[in-house]
């Protein structure tokens, strides 16, 4: 009979304390990425510290956020837009930042997209009723064959009020579903006057009901001596 070494292990009993041990190291590695991991969102989650204002306003705008635009979803982080880059009806550079100073209601549209066609009469009825020095509706096209056919909608729809805006690249789209606010189409994100994110909506709304005018009233803060 052969004596067993006295360091020696079973057969049996290392194979337990093999999965043992690999198990305990899992744990391990799992804790301290779960630990990590909510540091980094932690992180992620204190945004741009401009934009801790229009989180808190979107919070004092959830009871408004009912009825025809029921469907938005109110910042729930501090996040600043990207500066999207467009152009106006003479082909001029135009960037969000050109809006500083107001609350716009950026709005993605294009002619071949059904729903945004059916929003626009509202959307042009809403800067009708709202659009001022402190407010405007800013809707850029992003249709990509035609130049011309963006404004022949609109002149062809007698949709006077709103101004043309288009990205013939559709990077505006891109830019917005890189941060997230840009599923489908259309799009539209609140924003106030310091490019903050207030609200977002994919999908249309009823931009010219009551529900929406009260909401976008209480959202626009009025810069001293500016006009209604």
């Amino acid at each position: 009979m052969t004596e067993s070494q006295p360091n020696s292990v079973p057969p049996r009993r290392a194979g337990r304390l093999t999965i043992l041990l690999a198990t305990i190291a899992v744990l391990v590695v799992a804790g301290a990425a779960g630990i990590y991991g909510i540091g980094g969102l932690q992180r992620n989650a204190g945004g741009d510290p401009v934009c801790r204002p229009a989180v808190a306003l979107a919070q004092q705008l959830k009871p408004l956020v009912r009825g025809e635009v029921a469907a938005l979803t109110p910042a729930a982080a501090p996040l600043r837009l990207p500066d999207l880059t467009f152009a106006d009806d003479g082909g001029q550079p135009k960037k969000l930042s050109d809006f500083r100073g107001r609350t716009v209601l950026v709005n993605l549209w294009a002619t071949w997209c059904v729903p945004c066609r059916k929003e626009m009469p509202a959307l042009d009825n809403l800067q009708a009723k709202l659009g001022s020095s402190d407010f405007e509706v800013v809707a850029i096209n992003i249709d990509t064959r035609d130049p011309a056919k963006p404004k022949k909608f609109l002149d062809d729809e007698k949709l006077t009020h709103l101004s043309v805006f288009t990205d013939a690249s559709a990077k505006v789209f891109q830019d917005l579903k890189a941060v997230g606010r840009a599923l489908g189409m259309p799009t539209s994100v609140l924003i106030d006057r310091e490019g903050c994110e207030i609200a977002t909506i994919n999908g249309p709304a009823e931009w010219d009901s009551n529900d929406a005018t009260t909401l976008i009233k209480a959202a626009v803060k009025p810069v001293a001596g500016s006009s209604k």
